[in-house]
């Protein structure tokens, strides 16, 4: 977290000697001015000699006051600010004694050139004296000096007493006037500091308490997947034969899922808020993205008596590259906005695409419903976080009031626009404009299955591992459960128990992983930390090793360098990284650990079999490779 920080210890003398430093060229500029005009007057020689006696003096206060100027730490000693209070009186004496001179050799005329002159200078030295009373003093006393002759001058060259007592009274009320604006200059910058150092403080403890919140919130995000996980486990291995039962294990089921759901609008606010939110790029297969995601919605579209249609997808392209995982979000946030509110006639969703120079697809989706439609007064509060348009929403459809919100600044991230369009009884469009690069071979997109992208494994892509038997996974569709079952069971054809070493902090999440891996006849061994896994990594030979990334003592990807540095019998064993974690430095991490795969949390049984599967279908196949 980066910042700025006011020093509001910086005393009067030190602002005021930085601040005199930057004006140094202004003041050499201004002299030499002076004296070019003055020349005419007093002539080229005095003119010169006057330049570089001030000229002189500057150099003196860069000597007196160069440490400071220079930024150097520490309180200014009494004898440098003695010394540079007389640098500053002789060179305000030798500007200001130019004022005497052009008296003497212009008479009156000269006289007002002079008193036009002075002011100006005081105005300066005042300026560049704020906070500091005795550089005030120094800088300005000679001048003010100088301005008082003008009246004995004045008297000298004849003018009427009245005139020269006018004269004696303005010139007064002039540095009386100096004076105390001085004085309210100095006060105004000392509060305008004091004030800008109270907002640098205010806003670093709001940098700080939003850390902290976003540092909770994930960590309680974390925490909460290991109860959603065993609830959605649980669920789903409850395969009881009376309907009560079964609609019993649907309910919690859907709980589950729901509650993951609300999780993880929470968790990605709080990345979008905390400026942590970012996309990625890769190539993805468009056409197949609209087919699932529409397959996803069409069962829904079905039980509420909804005609789902689907306009242009034919015609859009095949290869694009962006991030499938978020445009497929924000896709399904809008589909499901719109069945939410939808109770009769269609929901469609419209697709057009236009080439882009140089080398890419202007694309637009539209989602629109038949469903009530919006007020002007709802359409301004849509995309406010937490805020559902209108009263017993909530309590009605449920939901948090995020997902609008996350999808207007996930487009945002993808330099692309989301708006809707609506008026009450006309329904409501959402429309959704991305510009995306051509893709080029783009690997298969994973199904959807029931739990939509929540519970999609995701591969770590390009992974080079520097154990040579750890292979490089590839995307893979992700199977269904019952497929899954089938397919894992011929991995080993001596019919020996499949080994998995299963390693979480959490009791629930070892019992989960349990609960649907030894239905498939697997010899399953547990670690509650990264250094008991390494001590049963020594004792047996594993197949597969789950391991949790976030654990105490030892986490998941120490546990993994070290396992992978070392030369035991599981040195080469794949590893698959179990994590809430998914943002991309989280799956690179993992990567730079060795590790041969991700599954998100929680864990569903279709995505870690799916990953078991994976790593199986990989080993072999490198087997196979190694024997050829």
């Amino acid at each position: 977290m980066q910042s700025t920080v006011v020093d509001t210890g910086e005393s009067g003398w030190t602002a005021a000697v930085r601040q005199r430093r930057g004006a140094l060229l202004q003041r050499l500029a201004s002299a030499c001015a002076v004296a070019l005009v003055v020349t005419p007057m007093v002539g080229v020689w005095f003119s010169l000699s006057w330049v570089v006696l001030y000229i002189a003096c500057q150099g003196v206060e860069l000597v007196v006051f160069g440490p400071v100027a220079r930024g150097d730490k520490g309180e200014m000693s009494t004898a440098r600010k003695v010394v540079g209070c007389i640098a500053l009186a002789v060179s305000a004496t030798v500007f200001g004694g130019l004022s005497l001179v052009m008296w003497q050799t212009g008479g009156p005329l000269g006289g007002v050139c002079a008193a036009l002159m002075l002011p100006a200078i005081m105005l300066s030295s005042m300026m560049t004296a704020a906070r500091c009373q005795p550089m005030m003093i120094a800088s300005l006393a000679p001048q003010m000096l100088y301005l008082l002759t003008t009246p004995f001058f004045a008297h000298l060259f004849g003018a009427p007493a009245p005139l020269v007592m006018t004269s004696a009274a303005t010139v007064v009320l002039y540095v009386f006037y100096v004076v105390i604006t001085w004085q309210r200059m100095s006060e105004t910058t000392t509060s305008l500091i004091r004030a800008h150092a109270e907002a640098q403080d205010l806003r670093l403890k709001a940098e700080r308490s939003l850390a902290d919140h976003t540092a909770f919130l994930a960590a309680v995000g974390h925490d909460l997947r290991t109860p959603i996980g065993a609830i959605l486990t649980g669920a789903a291995e409850l395969r009881a034969p009376d309907p009560q039962s079964r609609a019993s294990a649907n309910l919690i089921t859907d709980a589950g899922v729901m509650m993951k759901a609300l999780l993880d609008d929470l968790l990605d606010h709080t990345r979008i808020g905390a400026g942590r939110m970012t996309v990625e790029v890769s190539d993805f297969d468009l056409r197949q993205m609209l087919a699932q995601t529409l397959q996803l919605w069409r069962g829904l579209a079905d039980a509420k008596g909804l005609r789902l249609r689907v306009e242009g997808a034919a015609f859009v392209p095949r290869q694009v590259k962006g991030d499938v995982m978020r445009i497929r979000q924000v896709l399904n946030n809008l589909m499901s906005n719109a069945m939410k509110f939808t109770e009769e006639g269609q929901i469609t969703l419209r697709v057009q695409a236009w080439p882009e120079e140089p080398s890419g697809y202007a694309l637009l989706f539209e989602i629109a419903d038949t469903g009530p439609g919006m007020t002007t007064d709802q359409l301004a509060r849509l995309f406010t976080p937490f805020d559902q348009t209108a009263d017993g929403v909530s309590a009605r459809y449920g939901g948090s009031g995020l997902g609008l919100a996350i999808s207007r600044n996930l487009i945002d991230l993808m330099g692309g626009r989301l708006t809707v369009r609506s008026a009450p009884g006309q329904g409501s469009r959402f429309t959704v404009s991305l510009i995306l690069p051509k893709g080029e071979d783009a690997e298969p997109i994973a199904e959807i299955v029931e739990e939509s992208r929540l519970d999609i494994a995701r591969s770590l892509a390009h992974f080079t591992p520097a154990v040579q038997a750890v292979v490089t996974p590839a995307p893979a569709p992700t199977p269904e459960p019952v497929a899954a079952e089938a397919e894992a069971e011929p991995d080993h054809a001596d019919d020996q128990p499949l080994r998995l070493l299963v390693v979480d902090d959490h009791d629930i999440n070892r019992r989960a992983v349990q609960l649907i891996l030894q239905p498939l006849g697997c010899e399953i061994t547990t670690a509650a930390d990264g250094l008991i896994a390494l001590e049963r990594c020594d004792e047996a030979v594993f197949d597969v090793i789950f391991m949790d990334v976030r654990m105490p003592e030892l986490d998941g990807r120490e546990t993994t360098r070290r396992l992978r540095a070392g030369s035991g019998p599981n040195a080469s064993t794949p590893v698959v990284a179990v994590t809430a974690d998914t943002a991309p430095e989280d799956v690179a991490a993992c990567q730079a650990a060795g590790m041969a795969y991700f599954v998100s949390k929680p864990l569903t049984p279709t995505a870690l079999i799916g990953a078991l599967q994976h790593v199986l279908n990989d080993t072999a196949a490198q087997a196979r490779t190694e024997a050829a």
